[in-house]
């Protein structure tokens, strides 16, 4: 009656299926694009309390007793 035009004629559903997969495929492109041209920030990972000890004996803040009482007390 549709003269061969109907919905399931032709590629019909396989078409419909091929579009939706097409445009899934462009929009999961455009997404991975965007994240790697923005990447997301690291979080910053604050030093734990020994390396704070390290740095301030680096920096001479601290004498070489003190930093030795400091480390032997946070083992």
């Amino acid at each position: 009656m549709m003269g061969g035009y109907g919905m399931m004629s032709g590629f019909g559903w396989l078409g419909m299926l091929t579009m939706l997969l097409f445009w899934i495929g462009v929009i999961a492109l455009v997404v991975w694009a965007l994240g790697n041209l923005f990447p997301a920030r690291q979080a910053t990972v604050d030093p734990d309390a020994l390396e704070i000890l390290k740095r301030r004996y680096a920096r001479g803040e601290i004498s070489h007793e003190e930093f030795v009482q400091a480390r032997v007390a946070l083992q």
